[in-house]
């Protein structure tokens, strides 16, 4: 513990410790093994917001492959030199800053931080329910889910992401993934509400 927190000082001055992304996010029950916690806020976010946890991960999965600190790529001054990124998206959920200002705002939830998974699983449970109030998009459905959250709400009313194939093939695997974390989550989920007692009948 005493060599972890030395190897983390210069990191937390600058930016903070960044929780390393899971050694096998293929597998739900692996990550949430791994990930003490993590379990634990994404059953908050589908309590609080009605959010299947196989939906959450694998927006999440999507978005940042588990990166806490996840930027978009930089543009280029002259081709040559790194300059700003291409947008203001960060963290687990890669959410703009002007979405994430509104979550906080909507959701009174003032320090909320895009590398802080328990606030990621909660952004992301908020967003599917706002997408499910407003267009009527079941909470299960990882595809048009997915749809929504990456155009926004009015971008998927209006039928942008027709015009985006890749956008519509990457949604499939979402929706794949979510299906896959479903039934590996079925298989371990007693198990998750009730560490340490592997002898618990249910």
């Amino acid at each position: 513990m005493r060599i972890l927190i030395l190897l983390c000082l210069p990191a937390v001055l600058l930016t903070g410790c960044v929780t390393a992304p899971p050694s096998n996010p293929s597998n739900l029950c692996s990550i949430f093994r791994e990930k003490g916690g993590w379990y634990d806020d994404a059953k908050a976010a589908d309590q609080r917001w009605g959010a299947p946890i196989p939906v959450q991960m694998s927006i999440i999965y999507q978005e940042s492959q588990y990166i806490g600190d996840a930027k978009p790529p930089r543009n280029h001054l002259f081709w040559i030199i790194p300059w700003t990124h291409i947008s203001s998206a960060y963290g687990y959920t890669q959410a703009l800053d002007s979405t994430w200002d509104h979550y906080k705002s909507k959701t009174g939830h003032p320090f909320a931080d895009r590398d802080d998974f328990g606030d990621a699983t909660d952004f992301v449970g908020w967003y599917v329910d706002q997408s499910h109030r407003i267009l009527g998009i079941s909470k299960a459905d990882a595809y048009s889910q997915y749809l929504a959250y990456y155009v926004g709400q009015g971008g998927y009313r209006s039928g942008a992401y027709r015009r985006k194939p890749w956008l519509m093939k990457t949604a499939r695997r979402v929706q794949n993934r979510a299906g896959r974390y479903g039934r590996q989550l079925s298989s371990c989920r007693s198990e998750l509400e009730h560490p340490g007692h592997w002898w618990w009948p249910f």
